[in-house]
């Protein structure tokens, strides 16, 4: 048996660092909570009503004692029509796109969904995700896998490293910031430590802001992938679970009209089994992360994003078919 290496720091670690690595420790060290009925949290963060409830409903339907749902509304009340979702909306605040809002909007998600101690995995979720696959396959997927699905990778251009504010030292240094898309699925021990965090929670609460000292950081792309980067980065797959397209190089992804709904949409979508990034540098690096699930190579995305709600027709058309494994 190999004995594990105490950990060193590379420097002196204020108190407060200590004390947030002690508990970070002792909180990964614990064993899972054990549940006769382990569920899966889903959690939609929302403006307001979700367009594809009824294709969660079919989703959902037949596994109601493995799931449970949270509903965050930013702007406007949800009117429900899955009996999946009436009365699974939580006390919400307003979120500003790219604000550290959208973190705390993630962390009240978190805190109600742990309230549930059968909860075992967290997914995030927003109003234009949909399923890729049926429930079955999600649950396997998740749940038989010790690492949580948030994405993580180096990008050394303006919209990654290039965001970093010193104001962030000692505790969080250049060398650890990290860019991630914000759509996760973490294991009952991470979501714990999220909403355990208030060291590094704050350096980005206070330095991480839209037009700050010169620069657009945001902290729903920046503060988990770091976090987890320096307190746990062999419990990470270093992607999400949720594909979107990047590939037209604007802004925002490619977002999919009811005319693009195809079976071979669909069907190409789940076969995709690595997780590309590109730099923003000049040099424009593509960063390949093959997906393995224990060790084995398979597809990597469970929920797709950026669907209009003109889509929903043909989705639930299709959602036997390009559901079935």
């Amino acid at each position: 048996m190999i004995k594990e290496q105490p950990y060193v720091p590379s420097r002196e670690l204020t108190d407060d660092e200590t004390a947030a690595r002690v508990v970070f420790r002792e909180i990964l060290k614990s064993p899972p909570v054990q549940s006769k009925t382990p569920k899966i949290a889903f959690m939609f963060l929302t403006p307001g009503s979700l367009p594809f409830e009824k294709l969660w409903d079919k989703f959902f339907h037949g596994h109601e004692d493995r799931f449970t749902v949270y509903v965050h509304s930013s702007k406007q009340k949800p009117v429900h029509v899955s009996p999946y979702f009436v009365g699974k909306d939580i006390r919400s605040e307003k979120v500003g796109w790219g604000k550290i809002s959208m973190v705390d909007a993630e962390r009240r998600l978190l805190a109600n969904a742990l309230t549930d101690p059968d909860n075992q995995q967290f997914v995030l979720l927003s109003d234009s995700c949909v399923p890729l696959h049926n429930f079955e396959y999600v649950y396997h997927y998740l749940m038989y896998t010790n690492v949580s699905f948030i994405d993580c990778f180096i990008d050394p251009g303006p919209h990654g490293t290039g965001r970093y504010s010193e104001h962030m030292l000692p505790e969080v240094e250049k060398k650890d910031f990290r860019k991630a898309s914000q759509w996760f699925s973490m294991k009952r021990q991470h979501a714990i430590m999220v909403t355990a965090d208030n060291l590094y929670y704050r350096k980005f609460r206070l330095y991480c802001k839209p037009n700050m000292d010169g620069r657009n950081c945001y902290s729903d792309e920046h503060y988990l992938p770091t976090l987890f980067n320096m307190i746990d980065p062999n419990g990470i797959a270093n992607w999400s679970v949720t594909h979107v397209d990047w590939s037209e190089g604007k802004w925002h992804p490619k977002a999919y009209r009811a005319q693009d709904i195809t079976y071979e949409l669909l069907k190409n979508i789940t076969s995709i089994d690595e997780s590309i990034h590109v730099t923003s540098d000049g040099k424009k690096t593509v960063l390949v992360t093959p997906c393995l699930w224990n060790g084995m190579k398979k597809p990597c995305f469970l929920f797709g994003r950026k669907f209009y709600p003109e889509t929903l027709d043909k989705l639930l058309h299709f959602f036997s078919n390009y559901t079935t494994v």
